[in-house]
């Protein structure tokens, strides 16, 4: 079964074709700018062994019909194409960044599902309306294949209220469902699983903290194969500091800014997640341009990089203290699988809580997962690379394969 993973964001498209049956990527893909004067469409086949399975295609993309005929295109071109026709492809999976309260597993697309992803738009304006005209398009493009939906909201869905509630009136729970959604929940999902075989233990057996870390982080404890608490919030931008995010704040910062600036609430919005973060306090998101400051001597890159970390460690002490057993931590995305100063920084001071790390393991570069606790630590510390891409073909053939049935 081939399976056509699709993440519509507001201007872009993000694809990645599957062949389940041969365990193998066949092509991915970015599709940018979308609506603006120039769009550009970055298409890979594999395996990329030599430089031309790498094409890049400028052109205006008014919407996201052009966007993905434009994928169809080159999926399917002979020149660089992966198919003969569309269709081979049975299923679509399409990546949701929030399904509220109401979604908790992935699902097949019905009307009322893409009823339920325009309620909750609201609560993330950037993200679901792109996500629907993106199902929307590929329902039409894709009439015969089965279309599922997975949700970055669904596997928080476990957490008990006192974790997901706000001390706020609550009528503003009842109201306008304000409360702690997180996020990155199919990454969390995917690299505890993995984490749980190469423990070879059932993962709801385990207590785990998944560390997304990337230019969005989350941090997430699992209890016995089930998320317990999340650090992001009712929106992305909550929890530990990211790279123009700001993360938690005294929320009532946000009203002296806007007294003190003239500022509008569009204006803070726009501060605290494109502004703020590693990017507001010294400068830069990267964290490779942060690590070469800091060996220059810029004290704001030091302060920006120790802040990341002692926030992160905040968490993990904090979910060490609430799970009660560790059976494991796991760092991953493209911080946490990638800089090894960030998980030695953040891991540095928990000794005495049975971590202890193997500098030399740190030090290397991961394939798909890598131990970094040295044999005598308590608690097993790995590095595992997160697929969400393919969670959600796998979710997507697996939810097909049960209607066909």
């Amino acid at each position: 079964m081939k399976i056509l993973v699709i993440n519509s964001g507001s201007s872009s498209i993000k694809y990645q074709l599957f062949d389940m049956a041969a365990d193998s990527v066949l092509a991915s893909g970015v599709v940018e700018r979308i609506g603006l004067d120039m769009g550009v469409l970055s298409h890979k086949r594999y395996p990329d062994t030599d430089q031309e399975s790498k094409s890049v295609f400028e052109q205006p993309i008014a919407d996201h019909e052009v966007g993905m005929e434009l994928v169809i295109e080159k999926l399917v071109s002979k020149e660089i194409g992966v198919i003969t026709d569309t269709s081979e492809i049975e299923g679509v999976g399409h990546r949701i960044v929030h399904g509220g309260e109401k979604y908790t597993t992935p699902m097949i697309v019905t009307e009322e599902v893409k009823k339920g992803i325009e309620e909750v738009a609201p609560l993330a304006p950037l993200h679901n309306p792109g996500h629907l005209a993106g199902i929307n398009v590929a329902q039409r493009l894709f009439p015969n294949a089965g279309h599922v939906v997975v949700f970055d909201t669904a596997f928080h869905q476990t957490m008990p209220p006192h974790a997901y509630h706000y001390a706020l009136p609550y009528e503003m729970y009842e109201e306008l469902h304000v409360r702690r959604y997180g996020f990155h929940g199919t990454s969390h999902r995917y690299v505890a699983g993995q984490a749980a075989e190469l423990l070879e233990r059932p993962l709801d057996e385990l207590n785990l903290i998944t560390v997304h870390l990337g230019n969005g982080s989350s941090v997430t404890a699992i209890k016995d194969g089930k998320c317990i608490d999340t650090s992001m919030g009712l929106t992305p931008t909550g929890g530990v500091i990211m790279g123009t995010r700001t993360g938690n704040i005294d929320p009532t910062i946000l009203g002296f800014i806007a007294r003190e600036k003239g500022m509008t609430i569009d204006e803070l919005d726009e501060m605290v997640t494109k502004k703020s973060g590693l990017q507001g306090l010294c400068g830069m998101s990267d964290l490779r341009d942060i690590h070469a400051a800091c060996e220059k001597g810029d004290e704001r890159a030091q302060l920006a990089l120790d802040m990341l970390c002692h926030r992160v460690r905040q968490y993990i002490g904090a979910y060490m203290a609430e799970l009660g057993r560790v059976d494991g931590i796991v760092f991953t995305a493209g911080i946490g699988e990638n800089d090894d100063i960030v998980r030695a920084k953040t891991l540095s001071g928990l000794e005495n809580f049975g971590i202890e790390l193997d500098t030399e393991a740190n030090a290397q570069r991961p394939g798909d997962w890598m131990r970094i606790s040295t044999e005598s630590s308590r608690t097993p510390v790995f590095v595992i690379r997160t697929n969400e891409e393919l969670a959600i073909a796998q979710h997507t053939e697996a939810l097909i394969g049960t209607k066909s049935a």
